[in-house]
């Protein structure tokens, strides 16, 4: 069972194109917020506030190493967003596979 309001927040998080580019850099390996804001135009504060989002929604963490302070990906997180959406996917698939069925029957009994 799926906390509904993690994830609400989870995906409201991801809605923002932003953000889902921070969490494709951040699949890629830890970084720091000057770094995750390089590729885009807007400021360093703007990138550390999509970073906030994302913390809040329980997808990045920070840690101290020194000076640095990286933001890394939580992929149990993402485990359970993809969990959360094969439940969907798979009771799809079943339907699917059951009119695959039928569809076979009618036809072997045709012929």
């Amino acid at each position: 069972m799926h906390d509904e309001t993690e994830l609400d927040r989870a995906f409201a998080a991801l809605a923002d194109p932003v953000r889902r580019a921070v969490v494709a850099r951040l699949s890629r390996g830890p970084a720091t917020v000057n770094e995750l804001a390089e590729p885009f135009t807007i400021s360093v504060q703007a990138v550390s506030k999509h970073i906030h989002v994302l913390e809040a929604a329980g997808l990045v963490t920070r840690t101290r190493e020194a000076q640095r302070r990286p933001v890394h990906l939580d992929p149990e997180a993402l485990e359970r967003l993809t969990s959360w959406i094969d439940g969907y996917r798979l009771a799809h698939e079943q339907r699917f596979r059951r009119l695959d069925a039928v569809l076979h029957n009618t036809k072997e009994k045709e012929s």
